[in-house]
């Protein structure tokens, strides 16, 4: 058995420009300084979800089948954003082809998607319970009692922290406090470990704003806890390390109301139940299942010529993927839309329909992250006032979701530690290279 422990750190929303402001990231400096950065081009598209699953699996989602944070579900209607159970990831996942090739091989995935019932050593994922006397936050954890086993050592996890307009560094700090336990107790010889403080701030002030670096401070401040937690442990001979984030943010200036468009058409109904307006996608010719910039677009036969001719004329869609163009992005699978569109890097999608508040559906102004059927980044604001979630679209100043095209939109992928200097790393990295880097680490060498 190998004694070799490798730490995917995902750090969303790190760029590789922040590597040239090394003043603000100290961990991750000295990280650099015994290890290599290059930089690699994200899965399209480049969303949590189809990226997690591509960086797991090393496939493209026209083969692991997770083509946005949501699904659409025909058999009953429904669209269901942030569906955790692995097996909706439809091919081998890392974890599982390592202990197929040495089952000694120990591994931990903390706060990773579509983790949910993994067959993985550690899993920790959020797993609230929705109950008569209200919310009870809760992880789902493996072994059984693990998370309860954590929070006796440092505290319960908030899930306030981790979304909403609450969300802030306490939830990285939680994941990275965990991490650290788990090394400690487990001896994973691979663990996944999500931060997801930079993707609020990026969201709510855009990847330009000043404060970002103080919030990349923070975020750096937590990759240094598990680097030092690791050393403590007496572990820093045996560790890779292996940083990256996944996928680049962009500055916006608006949205873009699909579901409205396709209504003012005469593509999508609704249904009004007490007043309030309802998608309704069981009559819909068609609907808008939006995902930060890029939105899966599902039509009923005969309607796509009439779909096709109002997108196209749509201000700030910059591309209208048919078949052929999800075959070029290699997204073209079964659950994905029969259209997807992709917006202008400065503008991303909303998923309302409704012109008049006083119809809007009850979830509207709530954090809701499973009924609603498309993203709501405005769940990051909220009226302390009335308890509501804005619907000032113009709050929101960083979005991501467009493709990379070029070398700009690439994100940083930095590897440190035992024996990575002389690792051999495809000179054009890809994110589904990953999986394959880290089994060579594991089981090759």
């Amino acid at each position: 058995m190998t004694n070799t422990r490798v730490v995917v750190i995902d750090v969303v929303g790190l760029s590789p420009d922040h590597f040239q402001q090394t003043e603000n990231i100290p961990h991750m400096a000295s990280l650099l300084s015994q290890g290599r950065l290059f930089q690699m081009k994200p899965v399209f598209p480049p969303v949590t979800l189809p990226v997690q699953a591509s960086l797991t699996t090393g496939k493209h989602p026209e083969e692991h089948g997770i083509v946005a944070n949501g699904f659409y579900f025909p058999e009953n209607f429904q669209v269901a954003f942030w569906e955790q159970a692995a097996r909706l990831v439809q091919t081998e996942r890392i974890w599982e082809s390592l202990k197929s090739k040495d089952p000694s091989l120990k591994t931990a995935i903390l706060f990773f998607q579509n983790s949910l019932y993994s067959n993985s050593d550690v899993v920790i994922t959020p797993r609230p319970l929705h109950t008569e006397e209200g919310l009870i936050q809760w992880c789902y954890s493996k072994p059984v009692g693990f998370y309860e086993e954590i929070c006796r050592q440092i505290g319960e996890f908030n899930l306030f922290h981790f979304w909403g307009p609450m969300a802030s560094i306490e939830s990285s700090r939680w994941i990275a406090k965990a991490a650290v336990e788990t090394m400690d107790r487990v001896r994973p010889n691979l663990m996944f470990v999500y931060l997801p403080h930079l993707d609020y701030c990026m969201q709510k002030y855009g990847p330009e704003d000043p404060i970002v670096l103080d919030e990349l401070r923070q975020v750096d401040q937590e990759v240094g806890r598990i680097v030092q937690g690791v050393e403590d442990l007496g572990l820093a001979d045996e560790a890779v390390y292996i940083i990256l984030s996944e996928y680049m943010f962009y500055e916006v200036r608006g949205d873009i109301p699909l579901n409205r468009i396709l209504r003012e058409n005469g593509l999508l109904e609704v249904r009004t139940i007490q007043g309030r307006e309802y998608l309704d996608i069981e009559l819909s010719p068609a609907f808008a299942m939006v995902d930060h910039q890029i939105a899966h677009i599902y039509t009923k036969p005969a309607y796509e010529k009439a779909v096709r001719r109002v997108l196209e004329k749509v201000d700030g869609i910059d591309m209208l993927l048919d078949g052929e163009g999800k075959n070029s992005f290699q997204v073209n699978h079964p659950r994905s839309g029969d259209f997807i569109a992709v917006s202008s890097k400065n503008r991303w999608f909303s998923y309302y329909w409704w012109d008049d508040r006083s119809r809007e559906p009850d979830f509207a102004t709530h954090v809701d992250i499973h009924r609603k059927p498309g993203y709501d980044p405005l769940e990051l604001f909220v009226d302390f006032e009335t308890r509501k979630i804005s619907q000032d679209t113009s709050l929101i100043k960083g979005s991501h979701g467009y493709p990379a095209m070029e070398k700009k939109d690439y994100v940083p992928f930095l590897i440190s530690g035992k024996g990575s200097m002389d690792l051999e790393i495809p000179e054009a990295l890809c994110m589904t290279d990953v999986a394959a880097i880290i089994e060579k680490i594991l089981v090759e060498s």
